[in-house]
């Protein structure tokens, strides 16, 4: 399923570009893994997940389909359900399922940064010989095979795999193995920096800090010395960086005071979402009912849609169907019981996720014997003090689900990569709610 991805779609003819084959493939293939896994448990005959994880992924569930019985168009939202069923709850607890032990989840986690070195690799030579999506008048977009209407695909599939690498880097013994997860997270900054996607770049940083602060605070500090350094050498002795990405970098900071046309839509946008949300506080409007409420709730700001072009694809003007902001979005069309029931469960996973990785009792955090010899609080992680598999799968899942918690507050559902953030969901849970086996 993963590396269905990489298909790309139908020819750069239309306007969808190579966006369309490798969502529809990867979304089949997402189909056979939950057929797949619910003929193995009719077959055992067992109980396959715990009450905790049972009640985790049932959850959106009641929320989802209580939206699509109070909307106004119940018809209209059925597509809806399968969709939030498909990649909040079915293809999760199928991953969670299918993760057998540590060494799965390991592969599952090198194909992610597989598929981020390859993604990354068409981006990177769209960017060099001016073939991938619009910006600014000039294709220079790395996008990747996603195309240029979905030009948060690749940026998505690379944040991916530098979470994944760094927390491998940071968790893993000494050897290979951790040489280059460092060798994978350095390379991937490049197509992500080029993706031009400032929601993926924050949501990175702020991942990547919080998987450093977990696996000790005084490496930490020392990593950002690091970073630092060679940013100054690299940009201001060497020159690195074109003037767009400088630009990009200098924008996030003029959010308010100059902002650009694609952040003025998106803070109108979120102020039609409240809007909305306030119409029908405990249920929402319905599931795809945003694009039916917003014109009337949405400012004169609003424009009518963003421009697309490049990367094999013609000119074409791109509705703006959703707020940006996955929060907003369920909060508008599933109301508050939605919203609760969907973060309710994601926020479970990451404090049991975190306690898992931090097993502390009575204050004392874990580690604190044998090869760690000294206190977690003087500086070294408990999560350093574990086993190097633990602390892998534990910095991983973790920076995962963060990431995703994060990049929520600037993008929604949508797209090809839409259904690897399923998978996502699933490793974070087998992480949080499985009792971890394997080598």
């Amino acid at each position: 399923m993963i590396a269905l991805l990489l298909v790309p779609g139908g020819g750069g003819e239309g306007t969808r570009g190579g966006t369309g084959g490798s969502g529809a493939v990867a979304d089949a293939a997402s189909g056979l893994l939950v057929l797949v896994c619910l003929v193995r448990v009719i077959r055992s005959g067992a109980r396959p997940l715990t009450r905790t994880a049972a009640v985790v992924l049932g959850l959106p569930v009641f929320g989802v389909c209580l939206a699509a019985v109070a909307s106004a168009d119940p018809a209209a939202s059925l597509p809806g359900v399968a969709r939030y069923l498909q990649i909040f709850v079915l293809v999760p607890a199928a991953v969670l399922l299918s993760v057998r032990d540590r060494r799965d989840f390991a592969l599952l986690a090198w194909a992610l940064v597989a598929l981020a070195l390859a993604e990354g690799a068409v981006g990177v030579t769209q960017y060099a010989t001016g073939t991938g999506a619009s910006y600014q008048g000039e294709d220079v977009r790395a996008v990747g095979t996603f195309g240029a209407t979905d030009v948060m695909g690749m940026a998505t599939v690379v944040a991916y795999g530098v979470v994944v690498a760094v927390g491998r880097a940071l968790g893993g013994r000494p050897g290979r193995a951790r040489t280059a997860a460092l060798v994978c997270a350095a390379v991937l900054w490049v197509p992500l920096v080029l993706s031009f996607s400032r929601g993926a770049w924050i949501a990175t940083v702020l991942t990547c800090g919080v998987q450093l602060l977990l696996a000790g605070v005084r490496r930490a500090v020392r990593v950002a010395a690091v970073v630092a350094a060679l940013g100054v050498v690299l940009v201001g002795g060497f020159g690195v960086g074109s003037a767009m990405v400088e630009e990009r970098v200098a924008s996030i900071t003029q959010v308010t005071a100059a902002p650009d046309q694609s952040v003025t839509d998106r803070y109108t946008l979120w102020a039609a979402a409240g809007r909305i949300w306030r119409e029908e506080p405990l249920t929402g409007v319905g599931l795809k009912e945003f694009p039916a409420y917003r014109d009337a709730r949405a400012s004169l700001a609003l424009s009518s849609g963003s421009d697309t072009a490049g990367a094999g694809a013609l000119y074409a003007r791109q509705p703006l169907l959703s707020p940006h902001n996955m929060y907003l979005l369920v909060l508008s069309e599933q109301g508050l019981i939605g919203l609760l029931a969907l973060a309710g469960g994601w926020a479970v996973l990451l404090v049991a996720g975190v306690r898992r990785g931090w097993p502390g009792r009575r204050g004392r955090p874990a580690g604190l014997v044998g090869p760690v010899g000294r206190s977690a609080w003087a500086g070294r992680s408990a999560w350093a003090g574990r086993s190097g598999s633990d602390s892998d799968c534990a910095l991983v899942a973790t920076g995962l689900l963060v990431w995703q918690l994060v990049d929520f507050c600037y993008a929604d559902i949508g797209g090809p990569s839409t259904v690897l953030m399923s998978v996502v969901l699933g490793l974070a849970a087998w992480w949080s709610l499985t009792e971890v086996r394997g080598a």
